[in-house]
């Protein structure tokens, strides 16, 4: 049982700072190696100063859309982690992690939206930078679409696992 509960808190922290950083990363749609675009901004390497240059991105409904949806599954994973801390300490014994899981699960869903919508209105939402053609996804889009699984599955978890003993 403890090596269960540690599991998959290892995995819901995980998938928390991995939602992080496809959230606040620099990486969503990579033009060259020295122009990208993410979800709040287009940069621009500078090679005489050695530093990336940032300007917002343009915005689009698709674009506000990802935006709210990835602050929404890092706001219910997190909440999910609290909630189960919480629970941990408080939950009565024999009683199940149902908030945590839904917690988690909305998560998941909430992930899966964005990434669904950036992929297939990626058109949309880049309109005003360049031809998307010219693009390929960044390392954050492929972060996001590997946190809905791990979202998922973990919200399982969390709805079968079953407190056991009191915990000190």
């Amino acid at each position: 049982m403890v090596c269960l509960l540690v599991s998959v808190t290892v995995l819901h922290l995980v998938s928390l700072a991995m939602l992080f950083i496809a959230t606040l990363e620099k990486s969503w749609w990579v033009w060259t190696e020295t122009e990208i675009t993410d979800l709040w901004h287009n940069c621009f390497y500078m090679n005489s100063t050695q530093t990336w240059v940032c300007a917002a991105a343009t915005e689009s409904d698709w674009l506000q859309s990802v935006q709210a949806l990835m602050i929404l599954s890092v706001v219910f994973s997190s909440v999910s982690l609290l909630v189960f801390l919480g629970q941990l300490i408080f939950l009565s014994r024999g009683r199940l992690f149902y908030f945590t899981g839904l917690c988690q699960a909305f998560a998941g869903f909430t992930d899966f939206a964005a990434c669904l919508i950036f992929t297939f209105h990626r058109k949309e939402i880049l309109s005003n930078s360049r031809d998307p053609s010219n693009g390929r996804f960044g390392f954050c889009v492929i972060l996001a679409w590997l946190c809905v699984p791990l979202l998922l599955i973990s919200g399982v978890l969390y709805v079968h696992l079953r407190k056991k003993s009191k915990t000190h």
